[in-house]
């Protein structure tokens, strides 16, 4: 058996998709951290962790639009950009949404929630869930 099909009780532990979920552990971890590194208040951290998932509301217009919807709002490009923005500007709210929108993310993707294809909400770039 190779490296690349190692199996753990029938999981795959060495390939893109176990890269994918150690990866969005990593990026909520890192949140966790950066937002008690900035003394963030934790009540607004636990409301708005998953606020991100609103975009689902897109859905309500059918597949293909509730994929775009969903998709815009679950890359890292907002968050990152807010997080720039409120470093650049020494916003405290804007890194703060930043970094809670980019643990969400992290979350997401930890536990095998990803970006959506315009079939179903279920098919997404981890495969069905």
């Amino acid at each position: 058996m190779t490296v690349a099909t190692q199996q753990n009780n029938g999981i795959d532990i060495t390939g893109p998709r176990a890269m994918l979920h150690l990866d969005g552990l990593a990026l909520l971890a890192a949140g966790i951290v950066a937002y008690g590194l900035m003394d963030g208040r934790w009540w607004f951290f636990a409301v708005l962790l998953l606020a991100p998932d609103l975009f689902m509301l897109g859905y309500l217009a059918g597949p293909r639009v509730g994929a775009a919807v969903y998709n815009a709002g679950h890359t890292l490009l907002i968050p990152t950009a807010m997080i720039l923005i409120g470093v650049l500007t020494s916003t405290q709210l804007l890194l703060e949404i930043g970094i809670i929108w980019a643990a969400h993310l992290g979350m997401d993707h930890m536990f095998g929630y990803g970006f959506k294809y315009g079939t179903r909400f279920k098919d997404t770039h981890f495969g069905r869930l």
